[in-house]
């Protein structure tokens, strides 16, 4: 079975944050993920980890106003000193996590906006986020997110996409964060792609669909899925991304299946 870890923004929310710690750790994860640290003080989330043996596996870079309805700021025109400001936060919350993987929300296509502008400006910034992170030994991640349910107007909203800017930017640290829910809604054909992939993938994150609940409550075949990851030799980490349909504790019966 592959390496899991816990995506804490989603997952024991039931509890206060910073007791879900330990409740992943009770659970069986050997790694957290959570969206965003920037809310907290490096020095804690670091103890929590530390007292419950847990591996920081990735977190985003600052995307903006989120609570203004920003989901990344890479492809904005005009936030490039936010950007690199929200590179060195990043950093910083890194090196005090032990974290080796961050990731990039491209962001929304404002209205009217000009898609080459969005996109040089992607690229442009990917670009230097990149470099900056080669020198801490991190690998930046870009993720695909469905434009069709969740996030309307994203920009990278396709695997090719991503791979697209890959190419272009040409950095030996960048990787595809591939997201199998927000695949099976855009592309599907899941085990071929990941195959393919492979890679290029530096992380991978999951939920059932239709819902984004655990699996088995939904379409996708995780038992096939998980097997293939364990044939192709991907030894990264898998991280449940998903909002529990009741408790988290009732619904972790993937773990054992």
């Amino acid at each position: 079975m592959p390496r899991f870890a816990a995506n804490l923004t989603l997952l024991f929310n039931e509890l206060p944050f910073e007791e879900r710690f330990a409740a992943a750790r009770q659970a069986g994860f050997r790694g957290v993920e959570y969206l965003f640290p920037y809310a907290w003080p490096e020095a804690m989330l670091a103890e929590r980890l530390q007292e419950n043996g847990l591996t920081q596996v990735l977190f985003n870079l600052p995307p903006g106003n989120w609570n203004a309805g920003e989901r990344g700021i890479a492809c904005l025109p005009g936030h490039e000193d936010e950007f690199r400001a929200g590179v060195d936060e990043a950093i910083r919350y890194a090196r005090a996590l032990g974290c080796k993987r961050l990731n990039c929300l491209a962001g929304l296509r404002p209205a009217q906006a000009d898609e080459s502008q969005l996109w040089a400006t992607l690229r442009d910034n990917v670009a230097y986020a990149a470099r900056r992170l080669q020198d801490e030994g991190i690998t930046l991640c870009l993720e695909a997110i469905n434009s069709r349910v969740d996030m309307p107007g994203f920009l990278l909203d396709t695997s090719a996409r991503v791979v697209r800017l890959m190419d272009e930017v040409g950095a030996d640290n960048l990787r595809l964060q591939y997201d199998l829910y927000h695949m099976q809604i855009m592309e599907g054909d899941l085990i071929r792609t990941l195959r393919q992939l492979m890679p290029r993938i530096g992380h991978i994150q999951f939920a059932d669909n239709p819902g984004r609940h655990e699996p088995g409550t939904g379409e996708i075949n995780f038992r096939s899925i998980f097997q293939a990851l364990d044939e192709a030799g991907y030894n990264g980490w898998v991280s449940a991304e998903y909002h529990p349909k009741a408790s988290t504790g009732e619904g972790l019966e993937w773990m054992s299946a």
